[in-house]
């Protein structure tokens, strides 16, 4: 069994690949048109042919919403990307306008920052450390 797949709610895709592209330095990998949506994905430049990141346009439908709406109210990320050096990782998204929510955070036996991924999702970048 391996992961392909992960899902990001979104309520604009166009919005969403701009930030995930521009901001954070994903490359597109598919855009299929499925009517008023499209099957959206894109990778991590480093694994060009690993998982997948789908941008769902289902961020409003009522339970979505609800959803997203209680997981930022707690602070609780949607998503977690593994970095190789999370304050290397937060000056460079800094540098580019991105919003945190939380910098980087030593939490024993991870290194942690969150973000606003300005389409109503918290996303977390890790750095495990070695112990």
């Amino acid at each position: 069994m391996k992961i392909r797949l992960l899902s990001i709610p979104v309520a604009n895709q166009d919005k969403a690949l701009r930030f995930y592209t521009g901001k954070l330095g994903f490359i597109l990998k598919k855009d299929i048109p499925l009517g008023e949506a499209r099957w959206l994905t894109v990778v991590s430049p480093e694994d060009p042919e690993g998982p997948e990141l789908l941008l769902e346009p289902n961020a409003e439908y009522p339970a979505m919403k609800a959803l997203k709406e209680s997981l930022v109210r707690d602070g609780i990320p949607v998503a977690a990307f593994a970095v190789d050096n999370v304050h290397e990782e937060f000056s460079r998204l800094k540098d580019k306008g991105v919003n945190f929510t939380l910098e980087p955070t030593d939490f024993g036996t991870a290194i942690v920052a969150i973000f606003d991924d300005t389409c109503g999702n918290l996303i977390q970048i890790y750095q495990e450390k070695t112990l």
